[in-house]
């Protein structure tokens, strides 16, 4: 995932360092935000938590919605790299999809707080920003739309093209509620069992999905 850095200006111009010096913002807000939420948090405390002082962290920021952004940039570009760890080109677009769907249920799992502290405080960004990183959510949710286009094209997968966009974003939703429901699917379910049940239900729809769009467009 490309980042768009110059939303972030700095004052260094040694683009390794301000990776070096970013990276450890990263880390220390992301700790602190988990546990105290973004608005309780200090920009003081962050600084104090990644080992620079406040005078230095300023060097590489301008303000606490910048770590914010930051925040959430690095969260969606770890997870969209791990999903595409999964997608290989030779693979069939079923084979492709079942692999996508186990890794985005375990990347769920794994990435549960910071999932969560995306979707609760993204609302806290300036526009620009919140426009970028929702755009950077429409970038992965895309991985599934051409994942589902090429299962259509190569036969493995029965969906009409007009519901492609939606079950992507199905597809996401359900990858997303093992983080915001696991409150209550923890008490019932596993993530392995969250992941078999959930694949069962989606891979049984692409199976006769698409006969039964066709029969409906057909009586229509």
């Amino acid at each position: 995932m490309k980042r768009n850095s110059k939303l972030i200006p700095s004052m260094i111009k040694d683009q390794r360092l301000i990776a070096e010096r970013r990276r450890q913002i990263i880390e220390g807000a992301v700790r602190l935000f988990v546990k105290k939420g973004f608005h309780k948090t200090t920009t003081r405390e962050i600084a104090r938590e990644c080992g620079l002082s406040i005078g230095t962290m300023y060097e590489y920021i301008q303000s606490k919605e910048d770590v914010l952004y930051l925040v959430c940039e690095d969260i969606h570009s770890d997870l969209e790299k791990r999903l595409l760890e999964v997608v290989i080109e030779s693979d069939s677009g079923m084979e492709s999809l079942r692999k996508g769907l186990k890794q985005l249920f375990r990347v769920m799992d794994e990435m549960r707080p910071l999932v969560l502290l995306i979707y609760q405080e993204t609302k806290s960004l300036p526009n620009d920003k919140m426009k970028y990183v929702l755009s950077k959510e429409e970038e992965i949710t895309g991985l599934f739309e051409r994942i589902l286009h090429k299962g259509m094209q190569d036969g493995t997968i029965g969906i009409d093209p007009s519901s492609i966009k939606l079950m992507a974003h199905n597809i996401m939703v359900m990858g997303q509620m093992w983080t915001f429901r696991h409150w209550s699917l923890g008490k019932h379910y596993d993530v392995q069992e969250y992941t078999d049940r959930q694949m069962a239900l989606l891979l049984g729809e692409f199976t006769n999905g698409g006969k039964r769009d066709g029969n409906r467009s057909d009586s229509t």
